[in-house]
């Protein structure tokens, strides 16, 4: 018997309606006509054991059991989901040979492994698992996936990431947390000050940014624009660029501070003659954006529909999972694989059935187009999210979820659209000795842009307009200035994260680090979490209280900023982070190994525990009893990996 294993119910049932029939559903799986069964997990069907697994005396959070170590780690079932562990562990039994298809991404590796572990199935079988890589619930698609199975033993490192990462986040989290909940404690507060690799540095986004906004003093500053006119009577503004022997009055972003200085110039250019001393005129062509990965699409989705992070990922999860309209949602790459290209007819036909809004768009796209999406060398376990070749009444969709796959499929039509052509201008003008510099952006040829022609109309709002014309001159001509003017400026704080803006903060952190080193560890990594779970670490944030929404603003709450405060920097700025993502991902790649992490982490933690400052919470009330405190039964299995 063959048994396949499935990371949930949804991909269980897609690899069934592909599979030989009639079929016999039982509790749990689903025996096909030839005798094979289809099992799957709920997500995790296992976690780490809790402490009191360990030795009974840790039921009591004290501070003197810190640093908490495990010498053999243990694994237990999760309550809610132990009756489908049952089952899948007698499936495992009868089975002669194993499929694995786990989702394509780390922890969808070893949610299957793990549970094959942990059954104790005999080595020799172990050794025969295939990997099946499905992101698209399809029947086309799973069919090619089953055709292409791969030894499990080839992700064997991708597994021994992830048990790393696991394992890693246990000890971090469970003691940093312990302490500070411990020590909130003393102090009056009575909810759970959780700690972890990710989200603290996280919460510290938000709580600096905060605290900025609270510090920041606006100062006034100066700008002068030269209104010009040309000999034909065309007139346009130029903006003043302030010499270096300006630099005593601006301060370190070249504004200038002084309104007599700003004033004088206005006084000097009045009424004189200019010169255009240098005249620029480049076309361009950019090229459409890549498709989506999940962080892109929350931070769109945030920012054209006020979605959270979570609400993105829950729609493409019913998008994936029940109406099978979207590829695999929790993907973070941008590019699609070359073989997909041939299938681009299908899926434009079918978005054109699903969202009646984009059937002109689709009958305007050029098949024939090839974009830099396409590129095999890119593509790793999972690809970009893309529509399937799946068609449906749109009308039945949810308002979200009309928006969400909408946001989608525009993105993949752009793939085979012209690129964007338009040209930019340039002019500066001398002026009584002073530099004057115009610009403006025309568009020759809209291209891809006129599927996004609303969208972005309603991002630019937000900024600066930028003159779309200028006159035709150049180097040598004269002009005269009509008149200065003056803007009265204020420097502005920096602005409250938002869903949209913490999300990408998250995923370009690198530029939050000032070190070099890590700085290019974090551009070459995913940032701050995953694809995966980006999501749940805000919602985490939230329901622990240490964060509020205020409108779109995210703030901080007191919980949050003491909880900050208390921690040393390491554990509050995404360096941290930055070292081990580099470690796991060399880890992936059998480039470093589990146990010198895993050493270097364990050898780290008392240092960490004796820098917390127990000061920081004083005045720290309310909170809830956390529920760690309460006495729960331990069923927990010691489970000994080769790692």
């Amino acid at each position: 018997m063959i048994l396949y294993i499935a990371e949930k119910p949804s991909l269980g049932r897609a690899l069934a309606d592909v599979l030989p029939k009639p079929q016999q559903k039982g509790d749990g799986f689903i025996r096909l006509g030839n005798g094979d069964v289809v099992t799957w997990c709920i997500g995790h069907l296992l976690e780490q054991a809790q402490p009191d697994a360990y030795d009974p005396a840790y039921k009591q959070w004290r501070l003197e059991h810190l640093p908490i170590i495990p010498h053999e780690w243990k694994l237990e079932a999760k309550p809610k989901t132990r009756s489908q562990l049952t089952a899948v562990k007698k499936l495992l039994k009868q089975a002669t040979d194993i499929i694995h298809v786990g989702d394509p991404d780390r922890e969808g590796q070893l949610l299957v492994d793990e549970v094959i572990s942990f059954c104790a199935v005999p080595a020799a079988k172990r050794a025969r698992v295939q990997r099946c890589l499905i992101s698209d619930l399809n029947p086309g698609a799973v069919k090619k996936a089953l055709a292409s199975l791969k030894p499990n033993t080839e992700f064997v490192p991708l597994s021994v990431s992830a048990l790393a990462r696991s394992r890693a986040d246990w000890l971090y989290g469970i003691n940093m947390s312990r302490l500070c909940t411990l020590q909130g404690q003393k102090m009056g507060y009575q909810g759970v000050l959780s700690v972890g690799r990710v989200q603290t540095p996280v919460l510290g986004l938000v709580v600096r940014r905060d605290q900025e906004i609270a510090d920041f003093v606006a100062k006034p500053y100066y700008e002068v624009l030269a209104l010009l006119q040309t000999d034909c009577q065309a007139q346009f503004k130029a903006k003043w660029q302030p010499s270096e022997a300006c630099a005593p009055w601006q301060d370190e972003e070249g504004r200038v501070l002084s309104r007599a200085l700003a004033e004088n110039v206005i006084k000097r250019i009045t009424g004189q003659p200019g010169r255009v001393s240098k005249a620029e005129r480049k076309v361009r062509n950019q090229a459409p954006p890549l498709p989506y990965n999940l962080s892109a699409l929350q931070i769109d989705a945030a920012r054209r529909f006020g979605f959270s992070a979570k609400q993105v990922l829950d729609i493409c999860q019913v998008l994936y999972e029940r109406h099978k309209l979207l590829t695999y949602p929790r993907s973070d790459n941008r590019y699609l694989p070359a073989e997909h290209f041939h299938q681009a007819g299908a899926v434009t036909a079918a978005v054109a059935k699903t969202s009646v809004e984009l059937a002109p768009a689709v009958a305007e796209a050029d098949l024939s187009l090839r974009s830099k999406a396409w590129n095999d060398k890119k593509v790793a376990a999972h690809h970009a999210i893309i529509p399937t070749a799946k068609a449906m009444d749109g009308s039945k969709l949810s308002s979200a979820e009309q928006h969400i796959y909408r946001l989608v499929a525009r993105q993949y039509l752009a793939q085979f659209y012209p690129p964007w052509s338009y040209e930019d201008k340039r002019l500066e003008v001398d002026i009584a000795g002073g530099c004057f510099v115009a610009t403006a952006r025309q568009t020759i040829k809209p291209g891809w842009k006129t599927l996004f022609a609303l969208q972005d109309k309603q991002a630019d709002d937000e900024e600066e307009e930028v003159p779309t014309s200028l006159p035709d001159l150049k180097v040598g001509d004269s002009l005269l200035c009509l008149q200065g003017e003056l803007l009265d400026k204020l420097t502005q704080p920096p602005r409250y994260f938002t869903d949209a803006t913490l999300l990408a903060a998250m995923t370009n952190i690198a530029r939050y680090v000032t070190d070099g080193e890590l700085k290019k560890i974090l551009r070459d990594t995913d940032g701050l979490g995953t694809e995966a779970t980006r999501a749940g670490i805000i919602e985490l944030l939230f329901s622990r209280q240490f964060l509020r929404r205020e409108g779109k603003q995210i703030r901080a709450n007191e919980a949050g900023s003491k909880l900050i405060a208390s921690l040393p920097a390491s554990a509050t700025t995404p360096d941290m982070t930055a070292r081990w993502e580099s470690v796991l991902d060399a880890i992936s790649r059998k480039q470093a190994g589990y146990q010198a992490f895993m050493a270097e982490l364990e050898a780290s933690l008392p240092q960490l525990i004796d820098q917390v400052d127990a000061n920081a919470f004083k005045g720290l009330q309310g909170g809830t009893r956390p529920k760690a405190f309460r006495k729960r039964k331990p069923r927990a299995k010691t489970v000994k990996r080769k790692a």
